[in-house]
């Protein structure tokens, strides 16, 4: 008996041998031959700013919801998305992109950078891991912040709610200010601010104002209060086009995703809703954001209706209508993230509001010059014109409606962007697409993507259990009125 437990013993002894010797040799050999083992920060860098560029400002959920919604692009083929149908993937590519890509490469960054004592690599990396944070909360709501920031101790994160989301972007931007020193280490692989640091601080107060407005109608008091502790930081906000946050494109394969889209498809155009209100305003912008039609027509620029059954959105014919400007469709166009325009139409509201001292009505006419000129147009004639019109003046006593409606104008192409600000000052007052499959209704926010319920069922049962019912039309915390 004694030989046969001994004998037992030896072949598990070898068998638990073997296997740790296996698990040896696959962690040795089982290495992606593509991949880099010893990661630099700047790659890395690099990388994050491109992948959540691409996504940003790509296809899935730029061009085909966001700029959708918002109605700055229609569709005349292929309409289910303009008629607000979609699946359970349809939202896949911000999620898993923003995470398995954009803050997976940002973690290490930061990791890297306290390995290597150097701040500014951190710094950077905290603005654009809250940027990317900040896309997630705005389009799904209640999303994995917390636990997403250390992954590899929890593979089926929490989700957070979208006000503690806010809350602590806010604090990693506030932290990531203190990092950034523009006398500090220098950084690498910046395709932003080609390693600026001062321009990095300016990003993220700007970054942080943005925020501060989005839980504004909920939490004032903390909004001010972010507000003035930028004040006392003293680095201030983004002051030029110069100084806009974006990523300027190269040559294919690098090209611009729009430009990469239009290259092999044919199936968006502008939308009528932005033509008629640029048509109305006389607006020089309209011959930058739409194209002549590719047959003549009586108005040169013709949008299309959103929503359209497949069959009338044809029949409009695609030599009839135009296409978004040929500005976008350019290989080297810019995936702009922040822009000179947004923050001082940012800063205007922030004096509506009572939350900081300033003059309303001069930043908003600032704002709308600044958007003017992002696109060249830079006589004063046509500013001063464009400024005095009755339609455009600044109405103090709405500010909503004045900002609302010029900063949806200069959002023009960051689908994400006008849509979460439609949804916070309620202008413009658009009408739902009209064939759309949501009964009058316009959506108000991303379903979560199907494999959230397969891979993380516990975690977003709890998360649609607080926020309320995973549909398009269920409001978010920030979304107030």
């Amino acid at each position: 008996m004694k030989l046969k437990y001994i004998s037992i013993l030896l072949s598990g002894s070898l068998l638990l041998t073997m296997v740790t010797a296996c698990k040896k040799e696959l962690v040795d050999t089982n290495q992606n031959p593509n991949a880099t083992q010893n990661p630099q920060p700047d790659y890395l860098l690099t990388a994050a700013i491109k992948n959540t560029a691409d996504t940003y400002w790509g296809v899935s959920n730029n061009m085909g919801a966001g700029l959708l919604i918002v109605q700055h692009w229609a569709k005349i083929q292929y309409t289910d998305p303009d008629r607000y149908i979609f699946t359970n993937t349809s939202f896949q590519d911000l999620w898993s992109i923003g995470y398995s890509k954009s803050i997976v490469n940002l973690n290490k960054i930061i990791s890297l950078a306290d390995a290597q004592a150097n701040p500014n690599y951190k710094g950077v990396a905290l603005v654009l891991r809250s940027w990317v944070f900040t896309l997630l909360t705005d389009q799904y709501g209640n999303v994995p912040y917390k636990q997403a920031i250390n992954i590899d101790q929890y593979l089926t994160p929490a989700y957070d709610t979208q006000r503690d989301v806010y809350f602590a972007l806010l604090d990693d931007l506030k932290a990531a200010q203190a990092d950034l020193d523009p006398n500090g280490k220098a950084i690498g692989g910046d395709v932003i601010y080609t390693n600026s640091i001062s321009a990095w601080k300016k990003f993220a107060n700007s970054l942080r104002l943005r925020i501060a407005l989005r839980i504004a109608d909920r939490e004032p008091a903390k909004a001010q209060q972010v507000l003035a502790d930028i004040q006392a930081e003293g680095s201030g906000y983004i002051t030029s086009n110069a100084g806009t946050a974006q990523m300027v494109y190269l040559d294919s394969p690098n090209q611009n995703p729009i430009s990469n889209l239009f290259d092999t498809r044919d199936d968006y155009r502008i939308s009528k809703t932005i033509v008629d209100k640029l048509f109305e305003l006389n607006d020089p912008r309209l011959p930058i954001y739409a194209s002549p039609t590719a047959d003549a027509t009586p108005q040169t620029y013709v949008g299309i209706p959103n929503g359209l059954l497949v069959g009338d959105a044809s029949n409009l014919g695609l030599t009839k209508t135009s296409k978004p400007g040929t500005y976008f469709l350019a290989p080297h166009a810019p995936a702009v993230i922040m822009s000179y325009a947004e923050v001082l139409f940012d800063q205007a509201e922030a004096v509506a509001r009572g939350f900081i001292t300033g003059d309303a009505a001069s930043l908003y006419n600032q704002a709308i010059t600044a958007s003017l000129n992002q696109y060249g147009i830079t006589a004063s004639t046509d500013v001063s014109n464009y400024l005095s019109q009755a339609a455009v003046k600044y109405d103090a006593s709405n500010y909503r409606k004045s900002i609302g409606n010029q900063k949806w104008i200069a959002l023009f192409g960051e689908g994400l962007e006008a849509f979460a600000e439609w949804r916070r000052l309620d202008y413009p007052q658009l009408q739902p697409a009209v064939a759309g499959a949501l009964n009058g209704k316009i959506p108000v926010r991303f379903i979560y993507p199907g494999t959230e319920q397969s891979l993380n069922g516990a975690s977003y049962t709890a998360a649609v259990s607080n926020q309320g019912p995973d549909v398009l039309t269920t409001k978010l915390w920030f979304d107030v009125n």
